[in-house]
């Protein structure tokens, strides 16, 4: 079996580049993922490559569950469309479980520009709660899958790491949520730590920046373009009045990787 790896902004995937069938059960994606184990990534992408129909991509956490959308996957996979010859400098159109994206690959696959489709802003747009003795003030929106933004005074790993598992299974997300910790560095940058439903801590996230900086633009803390600084790197947001979201970061190719079938084997020993 083989994948290629890239890293967006240090969030890395490996895609399934294969013709055979991918077992795409919990078991077998947790393994591939794991650091220890397998070959290692933040999730794996499994295009959908059909002789004239629609491009689109399955997208897989760490843990084995299917994310509906993801940014800096999506970025992945064009820059892999455009290394393949699938796609050139054109704009084109990619489905996800979460809705369909716009996708322009530039600068020779080192930068692709997406639009992300709608912000959407649920009825109660905050919530606050009570976790170990601090209140949260909680701010949801979806980017095609959940977010939760917290405005705090640091935006620091322990902060997500202390409360992002917990926020990430409250009652009030049925299907879980990102979480994202906001300071608000000034009107046109934002500082953010990720903490990513299904995977854990992560370096980046191309829709926890978008719905960083949505949150933060209908709150009126930022304008309409905004760069999003995280471990990893840097992504750049610009929106509109309609909550429209269009993402522009980097791509690097790590590797073609080949996966041998004594690593699964070990699937029967661990399950």
């Amino acid at each position: 079996m083989q994948f290629v790896k890239y890293h967006a902004a240090g969030n890395d995937y490996l895609v399934y580049h294969d013709t055979t069938p991918f077992d795409c059960s919990t078991q077998a994606i947790s393994l591939v993922c794991d650091r220890h184990r397998g070959l290692g990534s933040d999730g794996i992408l499994v295009p959908l490559i059909a002789q004239g129909e629609m491009l689109s991509v399955r997208i897989f956490n760490t843990d084995g569950s299917e994310a509906e959308k993801s940014g800096n996957g999506l970025r992945i996979l064009c820059r892999y469309l455009w290394d393949r010859g699938i796609v050139a400098h054109e704009p084109f159109e990619l489905a996800t479980k979460g809705g369909m994206v716009h996708c322009q690959v530039l600068d020779n696959g080192r930068r692709i520009s997406i639009a992300m489709g709608k912000a959407v802003f649920p009825k109660t747009e905050r919530h606050s709660v009570e976790i170990d003795g601090m209140q949260l003030h909680l701010n949801p929106v979806s980017m095609g899958n959940p977010h939760c933004v917290l405005f705090v005074d640091q935006a620091t790993e322990t902060l997500a790491r202390r409360f992002g598992p917990i926020i990430e299974h409250l009652s009030l997300f049925p299907n879980r949520t990102n979480v994202q910790f906001v300071r608000v560095i000034d009107r046109r940058n934002l500082m953010v730590q990720i903490w990513e439903r299904g995977v854990g801590f992560t370096q980046s996230s191309g829709t926890s920046s978008c719905a960083a900086a949505a949150v933060s633009r209908r709150l009126g803390l930022v304008d309409d373009q905004v760069t999003v600084h995280m471990p990893g790197g840097q992504i750049t947001i610009e929106l509109d009045d309609e909550n429209n979201v269009l993402m522009q970061g980097p791509v690097c190719k790590v590797g073609l990787y080949s996966l041998d079938k004594e690593c699964l084997a070990q699937l029967d020993e661990m399950f």
